[in-house]
């Protein structure tokens, strides 16, 4: 398998090649509505009453009967009982009446309309309204945000916050969810110590499982550490083979490269099958992806800050997708100033880690700092990712660079 062969994809033609390669994993569960948050739904939650479920108010007020109303002077309407949410007023509202009703109370009968308590005033139990009221003001018709029978949240939707009051406003006790994605992960490398242990001369310690581990608990997936994996095929084919057993996905770090005692691509493709291996991208050109019997492999770099660029900007989406997501969201880059100018050559997609911040109104990102890959520090400190495209030549202070917020991402 030689370079001419197998020339680096763009990072677009990568992101295409793997979410059309991965499908949703099978499985699934019934769990309370408070647990299933962060999971996906796995059928579709069909709304078993309308919501609201009945015509109500949306403002406190008066409920009228719109043609009670004068249409260019005051009217002077009868108070003859009041509506609370919760306790409905029982009586009908005939012409010349009015009903005292609160927030979110059912709409009493024959009133059509709501006149907000603010440009009204009472005298001696008779409320004046003033001119200019609209027929159906103020009011929320039943079924408005949801028929009965309607899809209120489809399969692929991810339950967040939101999800989970709109499912809880239906009566649904458990919600139907893909089960949890399971993912092997490991890192390669004969150099990596273990905490709690001294360093030998030239070790260093393992701080990409750790990584990996936040990432993948951010994720929400069932997570299978599998420790360090020494630089000799046999060991890493025997790891690779085993983690193929139990997940659904596998994620190493390191041995991606063309170095002497880099073996993921060439034990993967003797177990499996490699898609793709390299990348137009910077940090991270190196990243194997294929598949070991039914699961997918991300040989990712082993340089800690191209770790997480690979995570982040390929595995995640794939990630996504085997989980059951669907559609996968586009994330947004957003135009801002540079506050300091920017080295580069074109050629490659360049991440940068930067930091978004407003200053004097305008909002701006400073890179931070050393932009080395092996500069974990350099994602601590960091917000955002400044994307610099293949065909950028450098960057000028003030000039505008697109950048992709950390938030939800990592």
């Amino acid at each position: 398998m030689t370079d001419h062969a197998n020339p680096s994809l763009s990072a677009a033609e990568a992101c295409a090649r793997l979410l059309a390669a991965v499908a949703p994993i099978a499985g699934h569960e019934f769990l309370p509505v408070r647990s299933a948050l962060g999971r996906v739904l796995a059928a579709d939650i069909i709304a078993p009453h309308d919501v609201p479920a009945h015509d109500n108010s949306a403002m406190d007020g008066y409920a009228v009967r719109f043609d009670s109303l004068a249409e260019a002077a005051e009217t002077r309407l009868t108070v003859v009982g009041t509506a609370f949410a919760g306790n409905a007023f029982s009586g009908l509202v005939g012409k010349g009446q009015a009903v005292r009703i609160m927030t979110g109370a059912v709409l009493p009968a024959g009133a059509d309309t709501v006149v907000v308590q603010e440009v009204t005033r009472l005298e001696d139990g008779v409320v004046i309204v003033p001119p200019g009221q609209r027929s159906g003001q103020n009011t929320r018709r039943a079924g408005e945000d949801l028929a009965r029978g309607a899809v209120a949240l489809s399969a692929g939707k991810r339950i967040g916050p939101a999800e989970l009051g709109l499912i809880a406003s239906l009566g649904v006790v458990e919600v139907d969810v893909k089960r949890r994605l399971r993912v092997a992960f490991f890192s390669t490398g004969d150099e990596l110590a273990s905490l709690g242990k001294p360093l030998a001369p030239g070790e260093i310690y393992d701080s990409n499982r750790y990584t990996l581990h936040g990432l993948l608990a951010l994720l929400g997936a069932d997570v299978i550490d599998m420790g360090v994996v020494p630089d000799r095929p046999e060991a890493l084919e025997a790891t690779l083979l085993e983690a193929a057993q139990v997940a659904d996905a596998i994620i190493t770090t390191g041995g991606v490269s063309v170095g002497e005692a880099d073996f993921v691509r060439e034990v993967l493709a003797r177990v499996g099958e490699v898609k793709f291996w390299k990348l137009n991208i910077k940090p991270g050109r190196p990243m194997a992806f294929g598949k070991i019997g039914n699961a997918w492999l991300f040989g990712l770099p082993g340089n800690p800050v191209a770790v997480m660029v690979s995570y982040t900007q390929f595995a995640l989406d794939a990630l996504l997708r085997l989980s059951g997501l669907d559609p996968v969201p586009a994330r947004p880059l957003l135009s801002v100033a540079s506050a300091n100018a920017i080295k580069k050559q074109p050629g490659r997609r360049e991440y940068l880690r930067g930091t978004v911040a407003a200053v004097d109104g305008r909002w701006q990102v400073t890179t931070t700092g050393n932009q080395g890959s092996g500069v974990l520090r350099s994602m601590s400190e960091a917000n955002c990712f400044v994307v610099l495209p293949e065909d950028c030549a450098g960057v000028q202070v003030g000039d505008s660079v697109e950048v992709q917020l950390f938030e939800g991402l990592i």
